[in-house]
Order: C-alpha cells, then structure tokens, then sequence
C-alpha cells in the first residue's frame, strides 16, 4: 500500500486528471487547481469528502457542480477572479467554511441562504457588482472579515451593526468598502467602524450627503 496523499497541487496549465484524483486520492484535505483555465468542475469532486481547503482562482468557472455541496469538510474556498455572477446555492450548504474569496467575479446579488454559513469568519467580496448587501449577512456573527470594495453599493443593511467582531479599531482592514458609492452611511461614518453605523442607524435624523449641495439632515424613514 502506497503513502496517503493529503495534499495535491496542480502546475498552471496542466490536464487535472479528474478521474485519477477522484479514484486514487481520496484522502486529499487540500487541492489546489488555480490557474488552469478550468470552465468547469466535475460532480466527481463530491468523492473528495476529506477536503478542507479547496482553491480554483484565476480560472474561468461560471458555476459549481451540486456535489460540491456535500463536502462537509470543507473550511477554506477560495473562487477569485473567475466568472460568476451569482454567488453559487451549493455554497451554502458547506457549514463547516470558515474562510471564502469570491473577489474578482461578476457577482450582483447574493443569496438570503448565506446565513447559514455561521462560522465564516472572512467573506472576500472585492470588485464585483454587488448593488445591494441581503441583511441576512449580517447574521453571520462570527465574521472578522469583510470586504466589499470596489462594487456598486450606495446603502448597507440597517442592521450591519450586528457584524460586532469586525473591530475597526484592532484591525483596520477588517472591513472594507473603498470605491463603492456610499450614501448610507456615508464613507466617514462607515470608517468609524460597526459602532458608529449602529448609532447612524439609530439616529431619527441622518445626514446624507448632496452631491454639489451642502449635508442635509433627512428623516428616518427615508
């Protein structure tokens, strides 16, 4: 009997072989596929149900198989500059993930299912084109990492304050949302850290921004 692989890399460029992983590696806990030029990835991947850390940036995947879902082990997902515009449901299902890098896609929307990914700690959202964040994000109390740059987000969730494990003040890259259009909060509120947006939330007046005009202070309820 031959030595247990737990850890496959694949050089830039190369054929994956599905099939010989999937017969021969069983035991994988980390596989990295980043830069092949992949368009898509084989149910078969949901025999690799030892995965932990799975990385397929820089690749050209519009979807994930439906297997991918029952890889109950999986911690670490790392999907950066690929082609979706949605984030995938099956992700939603991978409970036991803690880290997960969509940055550089064409996301627009993300599904309410996202909270059930309850010990995410770092959500990498970074240039997409994310209009609006679900509140349910917020839900995910466990999260030290957000970051949302580079989108087209005007207003975040009334209850983004909840996020109270991102800590502006020990860590200032915890949370980032650098060009997006923010109008609620405005930028100068947001950089004051979960805190301040809570109290901005809270307040029955805000003041928003006017392009060429002066701040003005609307209602609540607008």
């Amino acid at each position: 009997m031959g030595p247990v692989i737990n850890r496959y890399s694949l050089n830039p460029g190369t054929d994956p072989q599905w099939k010989y992983l999937t017969d021969h590696l069983r035991s994988l806990t980390l596989l990295y596929m980043d830069s092949n030029n992949l368009k898509e990835i084989p149910a078969e991947i949901g025999t690799l149900s030892n995965l932990e850390r799975l990385t397929l940036s820089n690749n050209h995947l519009t979807s994930l198989p439906p297997e991918i879902g029952g890889l109950e082990k999986l911690h670490s997902l790392h999907l950066a500059n690929n082609n979706f515009t949605e984030l995938p449901a099956q992700v939603c299902q991978l409970r036991q993930l803690t880290f997960l890098d969509f940055s550089d896609n064409q996301i627009s929307t993300l599904l309410p299912g996202i909270h059930h990914l309850q010990k995410l700690e770092t959500l990498l959202l970074l240039f997409n084109s994310l209009k609006q964040l679900p509140g349910n994000v917020c839900l995910l109390r466990n999260l030290r990492t957000l970051w949302l740059g580079y989108n087209h987000l005007r207003a975040l969730p009334e209850n983004f304050g909840e996020l109270v494990s991102l800590d502006w003040g020990y860590n200032y890259c915890s949370c980032n949302f650098e060009g997006n259009p923010l109008v609620r909060p405005p930028q100068e509120v947001c950089g004051g850290g979960p805190g301040e947006i809570r109290e901005y939330f809270a307040s029955p007046y805000r003041t928003v921004p006017q392009v060429g005009k002066s701040s003005q202070s609307l209602p609540h309820s607008m």
